[in-house]
């Protein structure tokens, strides 16, 4: 499983022309499902996801607190092509799980996200048609002199309060 996990001030999912869901201040996840992912790795993700100290607190000290400390909102959209392989220029998904599975296994993650949570506060949306659908997210402002990046065994900083994550729990 790898999620990118970006800080926003807001974000929508536009499927066809038309907004299907949105949120305000929060995290923005693209969240890929491999084929070999287990209940034991979407635990994992779903508490990363909403531990991750991502956040200033009440003084202004970066990287502080998560969004359920800021009762921030998550949008989480499905988007198996995270899990591609690039077979010289051309793209192979075989790694991500097949739709039939994966659509029952993200709705699984949604439901963990919200009852690890607020219900209310987490929104969802499966990349059904990825040609025709986009994701819009304005980036939440960084402090200037912040830019020190940390990197984790299993995560990365991307900038722009972007951060990769892998599960593999197996």
């Amino acid at each position: 499983m790898r999620a990118v996990i970006q800080r926003v001030s807001r974000a929508s999912v536009t499927v066809g022309g038309e907004q299907v869901s949105s949120i305000g201040p929060g995290l923005c996840v693209l969240l890929g499902i491999s084929a070999d992912d287990t209940q034991k790795d979407a635990e994992y993700m779903v508490r990363k996801i909403l531990n991750l100290r991502l956040f200033e607190d009440e003084e202004g000290r970066a990287w502080s607190r998560s969004v359920m400390d800021r009762h921030y909102e998550v949008l989480c959209v499905s988007q198996f092509t995270l899990q591609c392989i690039l077979k010289g220029n051309k793209p192979d998904f075989h790694a991500a799980m097949p739709a039939a599975l994966a659509q029952p296994f993200y709705q699984s993650i949604l439901e963990k996200l919200r009852s690890s949570y607020r219900p209310e506060s987490v929104r969802g949306e499966a990349a059904a048609d990825w040609l025709q659908g986009s994701v819009r997210a304005q980036p939440a402002p960084t402090r200037a002199g912040h830019q020190r990046q940390r990197r984790s065994r299993r995560g990365r900083v991307l900038g722009e309060g972007a951060l990769t994550l892998s599960a593999s729990c197996t």
